[in-house]
């Protein structure tokens, strides 16, 4: 695994910023909603942020031929609001991921022959497409003044891909089978 090109290094350190960032801003805006008395949004962002976890943790090795310090630009959703606020936040950004981010890096990728690079786009991109749903669906039962119901959220710890109430025998992105999903509960 050896990144040559210097703009699909860059693009690598920007993926592992923001998705690094969505770590910690859904780990703030789980505990949010739990003290919001929304347990199922709690649950979805905590498990969602172990997949962002995932995603930087790919981004990370696919460079690990490359030392030393870097400055690293990266887009991010700022701003601790009602839960509802934060899902739309949420959206926002995996939205972003999915439709400009990661389809633009994937080709430079390509382009210039990166395959570790490309791999790791594009587990995070079709990953990307699932929460954003997921997302989206738990804003409207906030927006109703429900819960998300959801008792479990399975997250493939190779590619992070997420599954909620129930756990596939093998990964549909990655093939990883079921030993590598980490499940959270309520």
């Amino acid at each position: 695994m050896v990144v040559k090109n210097d703009m699909t290094a860059q693009n690598l350190r920007s993926a592992f910023g923001g998705e690094s960032q969505a770590y910690q801003r859904y780990i703030v805006w789980g505990n949010k909603a739990e003290d919001e008395g929304f347990p199922g949004v709690a649950l979805l962002f905590r498990a969602i942020a172990y997949a962002e976890q995932v995603h930087a943790g790919n981004h990370f090795k696919a460079l690990e031929n490359i030392k030393g310090g870097h400055l690293v630009a990266s887009g991010g959703e700022f701003g601790l609001g009602k839960t509802t606020e934060n899902l739309e936040g949420a959206i926002a950004g995996e939205r972003f991921e999915v439709e400009q981010m990661y389809p633009a890096y994937k080709l430079v990728a390509k382009d210039q022959g990166e395959k570790e690079a490309i791999r790791s786009f594009n587990y995070a991109l079709e990953a990307e497409k699932i929460h954003a749903k997921l997302y989206e669906e738990a804003r409207e039962s906030v927006e109703q003044g429900q819960d998300y119901q959801v008792e479990s959220v399975s997250i493939c710890s190779i590619c992070g891909y997420t599954e909620t109430d129930g756990m596939p025998d093998k990964c549909p992105i990655c093939g990883a089978p079921r030993d590598k999903f980490k499940e959270f509960t309520k």
